[in-house]
């Protein structure tokens, strides 16, 4: 079920551009770069957390840890019933491992992105997430060998049209 989408005016826009740049910003930089005070930015973010639009988290680096596997995992389920989907779900958002987890068109169901310690683990991983339930019906690991970007930016709004 897809969530509403938030009314967001220009200044929500900017600021949550500026904040997926860097959380860390101080809400005085945030309000002089796109025109309100320090106590109205404060306000704005209180409001993204309450409805959900806003979490800080910390992200690491997977490369300076030396000890991650990155994995991507394309996924076919059995059957296509709606209380298989809902499992699925659940376990994919229950296990720690799990990073992001897509609902695809085409031949594959889903693309499971997951970090672990290694090649064995992934396997444990594996089993646990797509082979004992016995409801998903192939999967294809992919290992990630080196990061060429990772980012967590999503765009507010839609993109505007070039002008020929």
């Amino acid at each position: 079920m897809a969530a509403t989408p938030l009314q967001l005016d220009d200044f929500d826009h900017r600021l949550l551009e500026l904040l997926q740049r860097d959380a860390d910003t101080t809400l005085t930089a945030l309000g002089d770069a796109v025109g309100l005070s320090a106590s109205a930015v404060q306000r704005r973010i209180m409001r993204y957390r309450k409805q959900s639009l806003l979490r800080q988290v910390a992200v690491l680096d997977p490369a300076l840890l030396g000890n991650v596997t990155l994995v991507a995992a394309l996924v076919t389920m059995e059957r296509e019933t709606a209380k298989q989907h809902a499992a699925f779900y659940a376990r994919m958002r229950s296990a720690p491992e799990v990073q992001q987890c897509y609902a695809l068109a085409g031949d594959w169901d889903y693309l499971v992105i997951l970090a672990t310690t290694s090649v064995a683990h992934y396997r444990e991983v594996a089993e646990r997430l797509f082979l004992d339930e016995g409801y998903v019906r192939r999967y294809d690991t992919r290992l990630i060998f080196e990061t060429v970007k990772l980012g967590l930016q999503v765009p507010t709004r839609a993109a505007s049209r070039r002008r020929k």
